[in-house]
This record gives C-alpha cells, structure tokens and sequence, in this order.
C-alpha cells in the first residue's frame, strides 16, 4: 500500500478550478484602422445624400470628398471610381436592409403577408430615414431596380404568391410595377409632406392622407391590387409586425442623422 496511507491521509489530487475567468480584454482597433473606417463611412454617407438628390451620373467624385470633408486623393484610398462608390452604397443601403427583411419574414409561409410586413417596414424606414427615402424613390425608378436590393426581392415574392395561387394575377411583372409604383409613390408623398412643414393642400386633405397608419394603407391596397379580398387584406395589412414591429438598424450611422 502507498506510505500515504500509513499517516491516513489521502494522496493530493490537483482539482481544476471551475471559477470563470473574465475574457479577455478586447483588442482596440488600431487608430489607422479606425481613421480609415471612419473616412470611408463618410465618404459613403455624403454619396448617399447626393446621390439621393441627383442620382449616380449627377454627382462629380469631387462633390463627394468635398461634402465628405475628405481630400480628393484619399477618394482611391477605398474606391476605385464613382461606379464602385455607387455599388456601395447600394449595398449599404438596401441589401442589408434587404437581408434583415429576409430574416424577418423566413418563417411566414403566407406570401401575402410576407409583401405586407416588407412594405410596411420599407415605408416606416422611408419615415425615419428621409435621405434613404429619396434614395429608394431615385433608384426604383430606375432600370437597375430589377437586378438587386427590394426590387428584385418584391418581385421575387409576387412570384412565389402568384405560383401558389394566393395572388390571383398571372403577369408577375405587371404586378410588381404596379406594386412598386404605389409604394414609391406614398413614399414620395410624404416626403413632400415633411418639407412643407405638414403644410398639405386641400386636395390632399380631402382624400384622407394620415401618415399615421399611410404603411398598413399602402399595404392593404397592394394585397387588393395582388388579388385578396377587402376583408383579407384588411387583417393581414393591419395585424402586428412580427418581432414586436423592430427592425435592427443595418446601416453605421442613420441615414436621418446625415440628411442635414
């Protein structure tokens, strides 16, 4: 028998420490890296805000260092032309967002209601983040609506209704334009409506404009235009957002925070 034994003690046994240990610190972003995010993000928020204004071919890559406080040189530090800024931009500014839609909606098997709750959140977005309204409305009007972003997914999901029967139309084309027409439209609306100050003719107030439910408005009227009943696109346009209505920012800054 072990000599240990002989005292009646037992041999020590090392045993593992189960207190957590605090993770470790966080590396900080080196200033470089840091000075060199920061400059891009800024490029990218004052080609948004002219761009949103005069389109891609209005906008001089000078505008854009000059608006962005940047020097011209540095402009090639992270893009390689106008073209590539535009590009990401539209990245920044709808495929993300585009994508967070995306994740919202993977679990509603109804299309319906999966057109309702992605109008909705693209019109109440156009409400807080007037700049990235005015973009959208530039940009849908444009032929490059079809191939990214929202447009391409709106006419996705028109598809998808339209192949399982719950809209009744046949030319999913049609039915986008007229979709995309009307959300672009009430969009634009409003925004003439925030740079009067809320002053509104009388012609626009006799036909009942409301900002105040115009997302469940649009959408009950784009599910009538799809083929739904009143009553149908009544509830489903009207019922709750999924995720408590939240949508997570996907942009660095708010666009409503650079639209001075």
């Amino acid at each position: 028998m072990p000599s240990s034994s002989a005292s009646g003690k037992r041999p020590f046994k090392k045993v593992k420490s189960t207190i957590p240990t605090a993770d470790p610190t966080p590396e900080r972003e080196p200033r470089g890296a840091r000075r060199k995010r920061e400059t891009r993000q800024r490029l990218l928020e004052a080609a948004l805000r002219l761009m949103a204004k005069k389109g891609m071919e209005g906008v001089a890559i000078n505008e854009i260092t000059e608006a962005a406080d940047v020097g011209f040189g540095s402009f090639y530090n992270h893009f390689e032309s106008k073209e590539a800024i535009y590009g990401a931009v539209m990245e920044w500014v709808f495929e993300d967002f585009g994508d967070a839609l995306d994740r919202l909606s993977r679990d509603i098997a109804d299309p319906a209601e999966v057109v309702s709750v992605c109008v909705r959140h693209t019109l109440l977005r156009a409400q807080r983040e007037p700049v990235w309204g005015q973009f959208l409305i530039r940009e849908g009007f444009s032929a490059r609506v079809l191939e990214r972003g929202l447009g391409q997914r709106l006419l996705r999901d028109i598809q998808k209704g339209i192949a399982s029967g719950r809209f009744k139309r046949e030319d999913a084309l049609m039915s986008f334009l007229s979709v995309g027409g009307i959300v672009l439209a009430s969009i634009s609306v409003w925004l003439q409506f925030q740079q009067t100050n809320g002053m509104r003719g009388t012609a626009i107030d006799q036909l009942g404009f409301n900002v105040d439910d115009l997302p469940q408005r649009v959408a009950k009227m784009l599910l009538l235009t799809l083929g739904l009943s009143s009553l149908q696109a009544e509830k489903i346009a009207y019922g709750p957002l999924p995720g408590d209505g939240a949508l997570p920012d996907t942009l660095p800054g708010s666009a409503a925070a650079v639209a001075g």
